[in-house]
């Protein structure tokens, strides 16, 4: 192996270890702000159990009860939770 593919190996290594915690640290923040969203707006859920980004400011939404919800920033820029 060269050394300039060993370096790729290497950065991507390093990458994805350093880069895990952080994304999971964000993963439950943004639970919890989803969560309060669609409580905000009255719509059952009772907590955000997964959710997947869909684009910037954009996300599909599971809840604990089984309700799905699309919640995005509108073109007027207000957030907006859609039942699934």
């Amino acid at each position: 192996m060269s050394k300039r593919a060993k370096g790729w190996v290497l950065s991507l290594v390093m990458t994805t270890v350093f880069a895990a915690p952080a994304l999971a640290a964000d993963d439950a923040s943004v639970r919890k702000d989803l969560t309060a969203v669609i409580a905000l707006q009255a719509l059952p859920c009772g907590q955000v159990v997964h959710a997947v980004r869909q684009g910037e400011s954009d996300y599909i939404a599971s809840c604990q009860d089984g309700h799905r919800y699309r919640v995005f920033v509108n073109s007027e820029g207000r957030v907006v939770a859609l039942k699934q």
